[in-house]
């Protein structure tokens, strides 16, 4: 039984904390939903970890849906959110329905996640009314980033952090199921949270959200170009994988790999009459 909506909400309710990560990858999928990861989010942060863009914006429907297909496959419990990609959802609400759908129908997803506040509380609505799932996206918002002058916190000011909250009631009233909050001053993502009837969920937002999200990447140390402020390191697998892919090399160029162990034998007679065959 994989986690639900009503789930989520009622953790809220409860005031337990909810646990999501970033996943892109089968093998990844298995592990986190084995570890009891209640949501897993296909981002479209996959751009920069997985497939060495410089930012979100070039991520395609079909990268997208390609790795939630993955994803979905590696799990039985957790609730797959698909990001939206860049200009997949901003024309127009019946393009968004559409693109919105094809996660659903063809990748697998549980929900789909939506960047933007009051101008999108339009196509929240037509989505969430056609029985799809949307988790909404509130601060730095990297679908945006260009429009935002780079990747800085939000709602520092009176006037951004009042936009930030009439836009969070508006994602809310829109039918969004959750809220994420990236890069937000605590204060301000806490007086959201406080105020939705909805879980809010923090990356760079403080401890008053009611969940966190992560890069697994991130967490794991194995994603090297930089490491954001409101990450924390659980892993090195970057020194991990080096130390271990430098020891095979080695063992390689000595004979030592593959050994016994590592290889399977004939039984000499039946070796002797294959010389013999072939000579």
């Amino acid at each position: 039984m994989r986690t639900s909506i009503n789930h989520i909400r009622g953790k809220k309710a409860k005031g337990e904390p909810l646990a999501m990560l970033t996943c892109y990858d089968y093998s990844t999928a298995r592990i986190l939903d084995d570890a009891g990861i209640e949501i897993l989010l296909v981002g479209d942060s996959l751009g920069t970890v997985m497939l060495g863009y410089e930012s979100t914006i070039p991520v395609t429907m079909e990268e997208m849906i390609h790795h939630t297909k993955a994803v979905v496959r590696g799990t039985k419990k957790a609730m797959i959110v698909a990001d939206m990609p860049f200009m997949t959802y901003q024309v127009n609400e019946e393009e968004a329905l559409y693109n919105a759908a094809r996660f659903i129908q063809e990748a697998g997803a549980g929900a789909v996640k939506i960047e933007g506040g009051e101008h999108i509380a339009p196509v929240i609505k037509r989505i969430t009314g056609a029985g799809i799932p949307v988790m909404a996206h509130l601060g730095l918002t990297p679908q945006y980033i260009h429009a935002l002058g780079g990747y800085r916190i939000q709602g520092k000011n009176v006037e951004s952090a009042v936009k930030m909250y009439r836009d969070a009631l508006a994602v809310e009233q829109a039918g969004a199921f959750a809220l994420v909050l990236e890069t937000v001053p605590t204060l301000v993502a806490t007086h959201i949270t406080n105020n939705l009837k909805i879980p809010t969920i923090g990356i760079g937002a403080g401890d008053g959200c009611d969940g966190q999200v992560q890069v697994v990447h991130d967490i794991l140390g194995s994603f090297t170009d930089f490491k954001p402020k409101h990450a924390r390191r659980y892993a090195n697998l970057a020194e991990s994988i080096t130390q271990a892919v430098t020891a095979y090399r080695d063992d390689v160029a000595s004979h030592d790999f593959p050994g016994d162990e590592e290889s399977f034998v004939m039984d000499s007679d039946v070796y002797e009459e294959f010389k013999r065959a072939v000579s």
